[in-house]
């Protein structure tokens, strides 16, 4: 089985992040898609991070159509940080015949020999960088070791401009949500009083 893992905060989920799960199961003959809400993302200071109680709920509520689309609290049931390494250990555990592939946006992927155990996390899974146009382009892997470079597949994405910055600001002032996320975790964000100013 080939399986996708796609990280995120996901605070909310929003249709960009579902595209990119169904981009790279499609275009990449994957099984599965994991949706893997991080607990402490160890690359992003957010102090603000919204329960990952509710981000699970909010991820579960966006993908329920969708039988490829399974979410994971592989990180959010772990204390600590979210390093990809670990949560990919974790994952063989669970999937031990699974070929795993790690998704993530190329602006990530270019720094990646600072993550945790580069060389462990290409071991473990095949890298996909997610481009996008107009960010940073498929050059910018050179500076990298080979032997990561040797693991990575570059998957090209169309830009859409979605992001969950985008929708607190607009839940903070009252502006709609809806056809930016799906209407469920729209419901859930209004049932939840999420993002409100105040």
């Amino acid at each position: 089985m080939r399986l996708g893992v796609l990280g995120g905060t996901f605070d909310p989920i929003h249709y960009a992040h579902l595209f990119i799960g169904e981009e790279a199961r499609v275009r990449l003959g994957l099984h599965q898609i994991l949706f893997v809400p991080n607990h402490i993302p160890p690359h992003k200071c957010e102090p603000n991070l919204t329960p990952g109680e509710h981000r699970f709920a909010m991820v579960e509520a966006a993908i329920a159509g969708n039988a490829s689309f399974k979410a994971s609290r592989v990180e959010l049931d772990r204390p600590g940080p979210s390093y990809t390494v670990d949560t990919l250990r974790i994952l063989h555990q669970e999937y031990p015949a699974a070929e795993l592939y790690f998704i993530s946006g190329l602006d990530a992927v270019v720094e990646m020999a600072d993550w945790k155990e580069p060389l462990e996390v290409a071991r473990l899974a095949v890298i996909v960088a997610v481009t996008r146009p107009g960010y940073a382009s498929e050059a910018s892997l050179e500076g990298l070791p080979r032997e990561l470079r040797s693991r990575i597949e570059v998957l090209p994405s169309p830009l859409i401009e979605i992001s969950s910055t985008m929708l607190r600001e607009r839940v903070r002032e009252g502006l709609p949500i809806r056809y930016l996320t799906p209407d469920p975790v729209v419901e859930y964000i209004d049932r939840h009083g999420l993002y409100r100013a105040g």
